[in-house]
């Protein structure tokens, strides 16, 4: 659930690597300017959940980086939903593109809220996309998911 400032970020364990602060005013941020002022909740966990919860919720057996789940049924409800990103996914992933961890999570989280917003890459003849891309470059992120994938 949302706290009253607004988005929350989660750790399921605290990185010493990782300042929450910043990742949870990145939360805010991508609230007020990407999800129009509807907050979400983004759980930071581990690869084991991440893969309990991508076999529980799409049926798919592995870990994975990122997992979006809207929530209500298409109105417009307080809460966007909630996402759950892989600290271990990430920390591979940003070592393999060369940026930092916290960067990668911030990629990642633009990725979800862009699902809960009802983007889809695999349906949308390139919608997401192009809107992953122009919101990196406004929030100076490094290449995205969709554009990585392509390469």
């Amino acid at each position: 659930m949302s706290s009253p400032e607004g988005s929350t970020v989660t750790f399921r364990r605290v990185s010493a690597a990782l300042d929450a602060r910043r990742l949870a005013a990145f939360a805010r941020k991508l609230q007020r300017d990407v999800a129009r002022g509807r907050p979400f909740d983004c759980l930071i966990t581990g690869d084991a959940e991440m893969r309990r919860l991508n076999r529980d919720f799409r049926g798919r057996d592995y870990a994975t980086d990122v997992l979006s789940f809207p929530s209500g049924d298409g109105r417009a409800p307080a809460s966007l939903g909630d996402l759950a990103i892989s600290l271990a996914r990430a920390r591979v992933q940003a070592r393999e593109f060369g940026h930092s961890v916290e960067n990668e999570i911030r990629i990642l989280m633009l990725h979800g809220v862009l699902h809960l917003t009802g983007m889809d890459h695999e349906a949308d003849a390139g919608r997401m996309a192009r809107a992953e891309k122009r919101w990196r470059t406004r929030l100076g992120l490094p290449d995205g998911l969709i554009e990585r994938a392509r390469a």
